[in-house]
């Protein structure tokens, strides 16, 4: 089970998809996402590296920098609708 602390950001932002979220189940991962029927559909997120809800409690002004920068080297994974990346993107950015 993940040390991850799923935020508010990130769970209004998994309802506005119409998916749910629950801490990963891969130690490596934080979010597992699941589709109506509750099946696993998606697992995002590095442990070892933050998203934007956890940049933003520090610095909004650096968590909108990085989140910039992060669009910008995921740009061709999250346009995949439905993959890792998409939800990623959408999720925890």
């Amino acid at each position: 089970m993940s040390t991850y602390k799923i935020t508010k950001y990130s769970k209004d932002e998994a309802k506005l998809l119409g998916v749910s979220i629950k801490p990963s189940t891969n130690p490596k991962k934080k979010i597992d996402v699941f589709d109506k029927e509750n099946k696993k559909i998606a697992t995002i997120g590095d442990i070892e590296y933050g998203d934007f809800p956890t940049y933003n409690k520090i610095n909004k002004i650096d968590a909108n920098e990085r989140k910039r920068l992060y669009h910008i080297r995921h740009s061709k994974d999250e346009k995949v609708i439905g993959s890792n990346g998409y939800y990623a993107s959408k999720i925890l950015w």
